[in-house]
Order: structure tokens, then C-alpha cells, then sequence
């Protein structure tokens, strides 16, 4: 984490919050339940797990995850006995999550100034967290939302409402395959509710993102520590994205989602050598931008060409003799036996339990 971090490091960086889940046929994996995953598009049994990424202007990474354990799994005794979850590990919400890996962020000394996440990150408690331990933030919040303003309290999109048409100001937010992407923001001044004792008010702003063509609306509520330009919050939001672009690389590249862990233990250290691998790259990726001459304008390095390339170069290639494929294939076969034996057991166990 501290590692990551440090090789990317950047005063003005961004601490990004988000979740994925991992599909499982199972709910004897820990933390296994049905619930809503994105990776899965809606409610199905899968792990999820609540991961930070770090970014800056030199890179980006993942640099921490957490399991989240579901309320009615947590308190299943029997469940956390056999998946050795430890005792001190109960039930916590995403967001609490959230600010434990903040919290965690700051004990390392890891330099940031700005957090962000998505709507299930946007309540008080956190913000109150983010606040506390030095952050800005910008989250999204959803259109039912309630802010106070000196003319009273307002929904986001009541708020949104009163915007006059000059207030609007259309701005690039990336690049994608059919050009740069433009939407119309507005910032709105609000008052802030999230203030910790020892800290003044500070400035909090509700931003509106619009849709130039369908005027579908998004709402992101801000704080900062010093007045901020409208394009340094809607730099700090486009940013969130970045932690999407690392869950599919962590995926497609370093197996994030391919362990097929029951236990705690097991999970733990899976997700953590999926995530070194993941950070190897990030880090490499950032360090190959500025260095060499070529011989004409290349674009950057992917994370699955470096991986190409350190195959090909570092990595040892994998034996082809026939002695070494088939002790291997010999040892797959009795662990899948043995695996086979252990499931029929424990079925019985269970099937006896249950008459």
C-alpha cells in the first residue's frame, strides 16, 4: 500500500472508493451471499469487497481492499467458524470500510488531498471521516439528497432547479473513442453539515453535472479547505473512473477476481498478491512514460503489453518436458480427488445436521 503510493506520490493526488464483486456458486466462501455486485449487473451470490485506488498525476493503483461481510453472514457463528473469520471482524458497512482504509492511508503517511466515491459513499458519517483526517472530497449523492443553503433546505434537484442558465459552464471531462466528452457543470454554495469540532466550516458546494443532449443530471457534493475553481472539483470527479479502469486490469491481468478462496485467510492473501502484481505494473507503466528516446510518438504502455514484455523478458517460461507435465498433472488430479472427498463429507455432515 505505503509501497504503491510513495512510487506515485503527489500532494494533489486522489483516493478513490469503490466495490466489485466476484461470483460464487457458493455460500460456504467467505463473505458469499446474494447481494448487488455492477461486476454482475444486479443482485446474484458473490463476494464483494471494498478496494482504494491511489492516483496522481504519475500513475494509478489499487493500494488496499477490505471484505465486506453482510449483516445477516457476519452474525452466522457456524459460517465464520469454518471460513476462520477472525473474531475481532464483524459487520461493517461499505462506507465504514471506507474509512477505515482512510484512516489506514493517513497512519502511513500517504499523500493525498482529495476523495472521492460514488453514491454509497456520499452520507455524513463519512464525509464526517474524510473531513477529519484532512481530506477534501467530492462525492456523488443521490437526487433525493438534502442540502441547506442560506435560502432554506433543498433536494439536489430542487436546488439544481433554481440554477439560472447563466450559471452553467460546459467543460471537457475526458476523451473517448468518438472524441472528448463535454458536459454543462454548475456549483452551487451549500452548507456544510459534516464540520468536526476542531475544524472551521471551510467550503462545501453542491456541483451539478448536466447532460448536453439528454439533460440527464448527477449531483456531487464537495468540501474543501480553501476556495477551489469549479474545474479543480470537476478534475477531482472525473477521477472516480480511474478505480474502473484498475478493476478490470486487476481482473484481466492479475487475476483479482480468479481466487477460489472458501476461507478468510485464503482471501486475504489472494486479493494481496493479485493487488502486488497489479501495483508492479502500475508502477512500471508510470516509470516508462518519461524514460528512453523513441523513434517516433508511441502511445502509453498498457498494463497487458508490459505484461507481454516481462514474459517475455524476466518472467521464467514455464517447462515442457514430458516428465515435468505429467507430475503436475498427476498432482492436480489427486488435489481435485481430495477436494472431491472433502465436499461429499461435508455434505453428509450437513444432511444429517438437517434431519
Amino acid at each position: 500500500m505505503a509501497w504503491t503510493a510513495g512510487q506515485l506520490a503527489d500532494d494533489q493526488a486522489v483516493l478513490i472508493v469503490d466495490e466489485t464483486g466476484d461470483e460464487k456458486s457458493s455460500t460456504d466462501c467467505v463473505g458469499a451471499s446474494a447481494q448487488y455486485s455492477g461486476a454482475l449487473g444486479g443482485i446474484g451470490l458473490c463476494q464483494v469487497a471494498v478496494h482504494l485506488t491511489y492516483a496522481s498525476t504519475h500513475g494509478q493503483g489499487l493500494i488496499n481492499r477490505a471484505l465486506h461481510l453482510p449483516a445477516d453472514w457476519a452474525a452466522d457463528e457456524e459460517r465464520r467458524l469454518l471460513t476462520h473469520v477472525p473474531d475481532e471482524t464483524g459487520f461493517a458497512t461499505k462506507p465504514q470500510l471506507a474509512a477505515a482504509m482512510l484512516k489506514r492511508a493517513r497512519t502511513l503517511g500517504i499523500q493525498a488531498r482529495w476523495f472521492v466515491g460514488d453514491e454509497v459513499y456520499g452520507g455524513r458519517e463519512l464525509r464526517h471521516a474524510a473531513r477529519a483526517l484532512g481530506f477534501d472530497y467530492a462525492l456523488a449523492v443521490r437526487a433525493d439528497h438534502r442540502v441547506n443553503t442560506a435560502a432554506g433546505r433543498f433536494t439536489a434537484t430542487e436546488l439544481a432547479a433554481r440554477v439560472p442558465r447563466r450559471i452553467w459552464m460546459r467543460m471537457r471531462t475526458g476523451h473517448g473513442l468518438k472524441g472528448d466528452r463535454h458536459y454543462d457543470w454548475a456549483m452551487l454554495g451549500i452548507c456544510p453539515d459534516d464540520t468536526p469540532d476542531d475544524q472551521p466550516p471551510g467550503h462545501a458546494n453542491l456541483l451539478v453535472r448536466r447532460h448536453r443532449y439528454t439533460g440527464e443530471l448527477s449531483f456531487y457534493r464537495c468540501h474543501t479547505a480553501a476556495p477551489v475553481a469549479l474545474a479543480a472539483l470537476v478534475d477531482a470527479v472525473c477521477c472516480r473512473w480511474k478505480i474502473e479502469e484498475d478493476f478490470q486490469a486487476g481482473k484481466s491481468a492479475c487475476g483479482l477476481d480468479e481466487g477460489q478462496s472458501t476461507c478468510w485467510n485464503s482471501w486475504m492473501r489472494w486479493s494481496l498478491i493479485s493487488m502486488l502484481a497489479a501495483a508492479v505494473l502500475a508502477v512500471t507503466r508510470a516509470r516508462t512514460r518519461h524514460t528512453g528516446k523513441p523513434a517516433g510518438p508511441l502511445a502509453p504502455a498498457s498494463r497487458r503489453e508490459l505484461l507481454r514484455l516481462l514474459r517475455a523478458t524476466v518472467l521464467p517460461r514455464p517447462r515442457r518436458d514430458l516428465g515435468h507435465l505429467l507430475h503436475w498433472s498427476a498432482w492436480r488430479r489427486r488435489h481435485q480427488h481430495q477436494a472431491a472427498q472433502a465436499h461429499r463429507h461435508w455434505n453428509n455432515i450437513t444432511a444429517a445436521a438437517t434431519t
